[in-house]
């Protein structure tokens, strides 16, 4: 080999080792994405021959190390052995090869975070993540509140298992919905599982809906004498473990099975990046050992990714409510596993510009584990496009941002209705305009669309009846419901309009006493003065003057007016109850008998004086529920604060 080349080729090799090692690292420890799956395998199977080629390998080799260091605070404990990575290819003819004449089990290769799990005397007792594959992270009280694992098992013996910790698909998008900054925090169900799981509070795990998927038996009490990993998986299922999918598998069906695999993948709900082809032999497995980084028995399979070529037709950039605006690439329409697509997150700044992506280019695509749209290359190369100077959304001057090298376009301006979510949100909520069917989901994409800049553009959304049927996830359905919603909405009264406009502190009870004391005129309720305010039993000093203050502001009257002009405010008749329940605090829980619903029964209390809070609490002064002797958790709290709990007759009775 010439010395010159032999340089070459090792100064390439350098160049990747820190390349990759920089691109694994952020995406395991930061959850940020600099690179996409099909680029890192690209540039990981180069490195991987560049090696064999020269007999180079670095210490610091991803093809050497299995992961990095844990980071988090979580106390940690070394592995009894080390947890070694599995081979892999990405040939069918591989995976028949390493089976030859032998029977297998072919399962799925989950996409989370692996955890051994230890049992002892029935019980769960140990939890450990994989963590760099010699020192995981000990994560039992996490693991207790899993959705699918048994704390306690028939099985009385010593019991070791590895298994992987999933969110599915569907989770995902509900807690990305949920979560304020799930957008800005995760990218993929691999990354919030991660999160969710390495929690030094539980309760943030449980409330993540974590399934953990067991695909290994490492040990149990020599009796056992289990002869096949089918055998072991056999029995794991029947004592309350959910087991990974796994088929038998040989020459003669090796093709049906594999074929099997294959069509599933893009039905599944939970993510899957390959799969994984072990011996079913154990006594054969364990006579073959293992190698410095794999063991011998195993081998992984990553999908071949289909890919298609199209071009690019645009770079949309997408406003969130944590300032950060995404780069989405919009192109040629192309068929991918079945499926019709047209538009692929970017990420951020640093990919487009590694993408060197222009308007025009032609660009391959294709779907991470068969699923999420992603760019694997750009055939053009042009590197014309650059991150829009104004927000799209407000118009205001953006700002480039580096974060460990990684760039993301920023709007820095405080007043972005893309930040304003939550605002638009509660305009449309039940207590404010009550426009049915707005999801905060929906509100985001029209923000982003421009079809909404302030609240009373909802009342105009039919200027952008064509935009809104095109959007992805809508249609004609959808937008006949939403605009439905928006006519009904339309006749509505004071306390919805004020309640509806945001004020700082006040909530629906607060602007129910507004409006009375005013008579329900709007013009009154507008111009409520510091010494009006004040002069309203219930209304204090700070609230008073922050009203003042909030409505002395022009943006605010001109949104009030123009919201104005859009609805028709109806004439409520004055009520005559007295204020009975003035300063008490009710919570209300169970079915109800002699109301209509349980939001007929909050607002006769709330007519009278009274407040209904959502939980019990030391400031609750009764928990109406029919059902009095039930153990309900507000029931249990509610004794245990010596609070006492009323049925609705006795309510009626006060």
């Amino acid at each position: 080999m010439d010395k010159n080349e032999i340089m070459n080729d090792r100064e390439r090799i350098e160049y990747l080792v820190e390349h990759l090692n920089k691109a694994r690292m952020t995406y395991e420890q930061k959850d940020i994405e600099i690179m996409s799956n099909f680029e890192y395998d690209k540039l990981y199977d180069e490195l991987k021959a560049l090696e064999e080629k020269t007999g180079y390998v670095l210490s610091q080799s991803p093809t050497m190390n299995v992961g990095y260091e844990v980071l988090s605070e979580l106390p940690k404990e070394r592995h009894p052995s080390p947890m070694l990575s599995l081979d892999k290819t990405k040939e069918t003819e591989t995976l028949k090869s390493f089976l030859g004449d032998k029977d297998g089990l072919l399962s799925w290769k989950m996409d989370g975070l692996t955890n051994v799990l230890t049992y002892s005397g029935g019980e769960l007792v140990k939890a450990v993540t994989r963590g760099n594959g010699e020192i995981g992270e000990i994560i039992t009280n996490n693991a207790k509140v899993y959705k699918n694992l048994p704390l306690r098992i028939p099985y009385k013996g010593n019991l070791v298992i590895r298994g992987e910790a999933i969110i599915t698909y569907s989770e995902f998008e509900r807690i990305n919905e949920e979560i304020p900054d799930a957008d800005a925090k995760y990218k993929n169900p691999r990354n919030l599982c991660s999160g969710s799981v390495r929690q030094l509070n539980n309760a943030v795990t449980a409330q993540r809906n974590v399934n953990l998927y067991v695909f290994g038996l490492i040990s149990t009490d020599p009796d056992m004498g289990f002869k096949t990993r089918h055998e072991g998986f056999e029995w794991l299922n029947s004592i309350g473990f959910t087991c990974v999918e796994e088929r038998l598998v040989n020459k003669d069906n090796f093709d049906e099975v594999f074929s099997y695999f294959k069509t599933q993948v893009s039905k599944n709900d939970f993510p899957s990046d390959g799969l994984v082809l072990s011996y079913d032999d154990l006594e054969y497995s364990a006579s073959l050992g293992r190698t410095a980084k794999f063991p011998r028995d195993s081998i992984a399979f990553k999908w071949q990714d289909e890919t298609a070529e199209t071009s690019l037709l645009k770079i949309e950039w997408s406003a969130s409510r944590t300032g950060l605006i995404n780069p989405v690439a919009v192109f040629e329409p192309v068929e991918l596993e079945g499926t019709n697509v047209s538009r692929a997150s970017i990420h951020n700044v640093s990919i487009m510009e590694g993408l060197k992506l222009g308007i025009g280019d032609r660009i391959e695509v294709f779907k991470a584990n068969m699923i999420i749209p992603q760019i694997a290359r750009n055939l053009t190369q042009s590197g014309t496009a650059v991150p829009p100077g104004i927000c799209p959304v407000c118009g205001t001057e953006t700002e480039v941002r580096e974060d460990d090298g990684v760039k993301v376009l920023m709007c820095n301006n405080p007043d972005c209705a893309a930040k304003k979510i939550k605002s638009f949100s509660l305009f449309v909520s039940r207590d404010a305009m009550n426009i049915e069917g707005i999801s905060e989901n929906t509100i985001e994409k029209w923000i982003n669309e421009g079809i909404l800049k302030t609240t009373p553009d909802f009342f105009r959304i039919d200027r952008f009846k064509e935009k809104i049927v095109d959007l992805e996830g809508f249609g004609e359905k959808s937008y006949e419901n939403a605009h439905n919603a928006v006519e009904k909405a339309r006749k509505t009264n004071a306390v919805r309009v004020l309640f509806g406009m945001g004020v700082p502190n006040i909530g629906i009870a607060t602007a129910k006493l507004i409006c009375k004391h005013f008579g329900n005129d709007i013009e009154k309720i507008r111009n409520a003065s510091y010494e009006e305010l004040v002069a309203i039993d219930g209304i204090g000093d700070v609230i008073a003057r922050e009203y003042a203050d909030y409505f002395k502001r022009k943006e605010v009257n001109d949104v009030l007016d123009d919201l104005l002009n859009e609805v028709e405010l109806e004439k409520q008749q004055e009520s005559t109850a007295e204020l009975k329940f003035d300063n008490m605090t009710f919570v209300v829980t169970g079915s109800v008998e002699k109301f209509k619903n349980r939001n007929e029964l909050k607002a006769y209390i709330e007519e009278r004086g009274g407040k209904v809070a959502g939980s019990v609490s030391s400031k609750t002064d009764y928990l109406i529920n029919n059902d009095i002797t039930s153990n309900s958790s507000k029931n249990k709290e509610a004794r245990k604060l010596n609070i006492r709990i009323i049925n609705e007759d006795e309510f009626l009775n006060l």
